[in-house]
């Protein structure tokens, strides 16, 4: 690399980080693991909150959700708000992003207004006009739905039309809800599937941007595998539920150790009215979690072949970029903005439980002549460290509000870390469920606002996360260390917008 790099950012939404074939033989995704051969697989990369809408705001604000803004679904990224794309705007960067946004919310407040919203995102009139600018993307193309959900519409709802598919709103739910939701196998052809989509266009931003000569910060934002549990044939089918493994609650996992919340997603006719706000506004993923052990198994099989689509085309933007000549001098990213669990400590989805499977990602970084290839690493990372990041691998002054970690020469092997530790934020339903997670090399502890309960829990000797140390006597001056440590860490990330000039 000998001159300033381009970005391709490609993220997947709601991916465990053990859902890629670079970390789990069981799922095939052959062009990620060929581009984790030619970079380097991070170990320990975490959300900054597992939710879309705040993470999704931290990767391109650099900021944490209580900075930014954007703190839970439901909120709205405030669009005066610095970001990426600004600084690169500066410096000549062409910017795009192709897919989910999330950075709005499906409902057009008075106060807080929304294009992301219902019913504008089927008004395609107004989406053809509309390209940006997008919280400092000068291009984007969207999409909200997961699968067959009825926030269809947008930029994809366009291209299916321009592509002679008239009879696309078949495939999708109606608004109302009034149409049963598929199950498994999508009624939808592949060539018009989103992943098909997301690779055309991110393909011909790719082209103008080489051919005009430009660097460029892309995103290409794919929407699977978040849930429901959708894909077209034939990767419906392309794995046994009979032959993977699923995952599920272990034997020496104590209810009575963990917080009543999640306790009560293991009783059959729990009682979850205390978790509801005025507003009628409940906590997601705050329910029953029991499941069929069957029926998991046959969504397991359709999450990974979701992800193996999603793979296929990937592999076509990469091909794309090679073909281009601009693979060189681009740093690719991909990642996901959170966790998900398949039965993992019987828990389906989402919601506030701070597991590995929750809120560590599948994470990789590979750049020709810069970044090691081959190697993997067990350097801490945060999703709200990309921001800067990019700007360091540019020659960008990083701006005083990011308050993510420079990761560059992490990335490319000359110091082992650049974190102790990273923060995880989730106040999804404030003044019901508000916790924040410390995370070190070794240990994780989560306090909850206004509880006296916890989660402590040792990742070297207890890596299933099975016991709970928060209350056991012999841990206790071991609580109050990673206490003092998990402060210091909050008022680390404090942002400062200037320095000090003068002595008054």
């Amino acid at each position: 690399m000998k001159k300033k790099p381009n970005i391709l950012l490609i993220t997947s939404d709601q991916q465990h980080w053990a859902a890629v074939g670079f970390n789990n033989p069981e799922v095939k995704t052959p062009n990620l693991d060929r581009l984790a051969e030619s970079g380097t697989v991070f170990n320990r990369a975490y959300c900054p909150n597992p939710t879309c809408t705040p993470t999704r705001a931290s990767i391109i604000t650099g900021r944490y959700p209580s900075q930014h803004g954007a703190y839970t679904l439901g909120t709205k990224t405030p669009e005066n708000i610095h970001t990426v794309g600004d600084d690169f705007h500066q410096h000549g960067y062409r910017t795009a992003l192709i897919g989910k946004a999330h950075f709005q919310p499906l409902y057009d407040h008075p106060k807080y207004r929304s294009i992301e919203s219902n019913p504008l995102q089927q008004n395609l009139d107004f989406w053809r006009e509309f390209h940006g600018p997008f919280y400092g993307f000068d291009h984007v193309e969207l999409a909200r739905n997961h699968a067959d959900e009825y926030h269809v519409g947008q930029h994809y709802g366009i291209w299916m039309e321009e592509k002679g598919f008239t009879g696309w709103r078949k495939c999708f739910r109606k608004p109302a809800g009034t149409a049963e939701p598929q199950h498994l196998k999508w009624n939808i052809p592949e060539e018009f599937h989103y992943d098909a989509w997301i690779a055309e266009r991110t393909n011909a931003m790719l082209t103008e941007y080489a051919e005009n000569e430009e660097h460029f910060f892309l995103w290409a934002s794919f929407l699977d595998p978040h849930p429901p549990y959708l894909a077209p044939e034939p990767w419906d089918t392309m794995y046994n539920p009979e032959k993977i493994t699923v995952p599920g609650m272990l034997d020496k996992e104590n209810f009575s150790e963990l917080p009543p919340h999640y306790a009560q997603t293991q009783q059959p006719d729990a009682d979850f009215s205390e978790y509801t706000d005025a507003n009628g506004f409940g906590c997601h993923g705050v329910h029953g979690h029991l499941h069929d052990r069957r029926e998991l198994a046959k969504n397991i099989a359709v999450y990974y072949g979701m992800i193996s689509l999603m793979d296929k085309y990937i592999g076509k933007i990469l091909a794309r970029l090679e073909a281009l000549g601009l693979r060189k001098d681009t740093l690719i990213i991909f990642t996901t903005d959170h966790g998900h669990f398949h039965g993992q400590h019987g828990l389906i989805a989402k919601g506030p439980f701070h597991y590995e499977d929750m809120i560590k990602v599948p994470f990789l970084a590979a750049l020709p002549g810069s970044i090691p290839e081959r190697k993997r690493t067990d350097a801490m990372l945060s999703l709200v460290d990309l921001a800067p990041t990019f700007l360091s691998y540019c020659g960008i002054e990083i701006p005083r509000c990011m308050t993510g970690v420079d990761q560059k020469t992490v990335f490319t092997g000359e110091n082992a870390q650049a974190r102790t530790g990273v923060i995880v934020e989730n106040n999804h339903q404030p003044g019901i469920i508000n916790l924040k997670t410390y995370v070190d090399e070794r240990y994780k502890i989560s306090v909850y606002q206004n509880k006296n309960y916890g989660e402590l829990f040792d990742l070297e000797n207890d890596p299933a996360e099975t016991t709970n140390l928060w209350n056991v006597p012999a841990f206790q001056e071991l609580k109050r260390d990673l206490l003092l440590q998990f402060i210091q860490a909050e008022m680390a990330k404090e942002p400062l917008h200037m320095p000090r000039v003068w002595g008054a």
